[in-house]
């Protein structure tokens, strides 16, 4: 059986690391935030990117799609993507 604890932080890292990598990738650069307005954030990307993992890693465990850490990762990240990608588009 997994620890909890290192599940709690697999998942935490990954979220964050999905929400600064889209941040990077997806989002409008500095400049153009800073002339638009946009009051998007990284701390905001990233915390969307960690609640996208945690529902990602939930909706894995009700599909019972699998029990190790990997999976566990795969979905979170999987996740984590999903909702970033919709949260973009909903604004």
């Amino acid at each position: 059986m997994r620890d909890p604890a290192v599940t709690f932080l697999v998942i935490l890292v990954i979220g964050i690391a999905a929400g600064l990598l889209f941040d990077r990738l997806a989002g409008p650069s500095w400049l153009a935030r800073q002339f638009s307005g946009s009051s998007r954030g990284i701390i905001t990307s990233a915390l969307v990117g960690i609640a996208g993992a945690f529902i990602g890693y939930h909706v894995a465990v009700l599909l019972a799609l699998g029990s190790g850490l990997v999976m566990a990762a795969i979905a979170a990240a999987l996740g984590a993507a999903a909702v970033l990608f919709a949260w973009r588009m909903a604004k």
